[in-house]
């Protein structure tokens, strides 16, 4: 059963930086297309970043423009948000997602990591 694992969530000050990295594990598996999503408390989640593995094609949630980067390494099966310049309103829980169907919103994915926790304080 392929599963995703999200690290890198921490606490930093605004203006700060992390990265976030999430690998498959399982069955040898060649998504289509990765994907960061994420929750704020009392929120929905909404998407953050997509990526396609094939043609490395991206999507930005446009808050994020600028500030984050996603980037897949097809070796490693594994992709990356980097990201810069945080600000308070980007506290959440972040998920990482992969396979999408047809679209890149949130039940397009087929395949979703536990979470990370990214707390920015101001």
């Amino acid at each position: 059963q392929v599963q995703l694992k999200e690290l890198g969530g921490d606490s930093v000050q605004a203006g700060g930086s992390l990265r976030l990295s999430c690998a498959s594990s399982g069955p040898t598996y060649s998504f289509n297309c990765m994907g960061w999503f994420r929750q704020a408390p009392g929120k929905g989640r909404e998407g953050v970043a997509v990526i396609f593995t094939s043609g490395g094609s991206t999507w930005y949630e446009d808050s994020v423009k600028g500030r984050f980067t996603i980037s897949y390494d097809n070796a490693k099966n594994t992709v990356y948000l980097q990201m810069n310049s945080l600000k308070a309103e980007d506290t959440a829980m972040y998920y990482c997602a992969a396979e999408c169907d047809h679209g890149i919103t949130e039940p397009d994915f087929g395949y979703w990591g536990q979470g990370t926790q990214v707390t920015v304080s101001s």
